[in-house]
């Protein structure tokens, strides 16, 4: 700090001497609240240590893994494993992958704000080209629904 051509330092109080003890039991405390604080049962006390979610006996009997993802934006944009398809390129693309793969099943991701229009241009391709069909709509964590055929 510069201080010589008024002489401030000569108007400043000395630094505090011997003040360091508080500054180290402040840290240890933040240690020990953070250590404790921090562990999932006090985050989460309801929950036990070996918490598994229910199941349902047979619910997995007749599930098969989709063949195709596609995810359908607002502005019309899908994206496939291809890369970035327009809505107009979707039926070609659809009639591709279903003469490639038996008995295809598309899982079609699609946002809360997608227009239903865009989604029903969507679904008649897929039949056409010969695709049973999940939705998945809403938000990233959605549940998946089958509509009936």
């Amino acid at each position: 700090m510069l201080t010589r051509p008024l002489e401030l330092s000569s108007r400043l109080r000395p630094a505090p001497r011997g003040l360091a003890w508080p500054f180290l039991v402040n840290a240890g405390l933040l240690v020990l609240f953070f250590s404790l604080f921090g562990s999932r049962f006090v985050l989460a006390p309801g929950l036990g240590v070996d918490f598994r979610l229910p199941t349902v006996a047979g619910a997995n009997a007749s599930a098969r893994p989709a063949t195709h993802v596609i995810s359908v934006i607002n502005s019309g944009q899908i994206f496939t494993h291809d890369g970035l398809h327009k809505l107009s390129e979707l039926g070609s693309w659809l009639k591709r992958e279903a003469a490639r793969t038996q008995g295809p099943l598309l899982l079609v991701r699609a946002g809360a704000d997608v227009p239903t229009s865009v989604l029903a241009e969507v679904a008649s391709a897929a039949r056409e080209a010969g695709f049973e069909m999940i939705w998945a709509a809403g938000e990233a964590g959605g549940t998946a629904t089958r509509p009936n055929s």
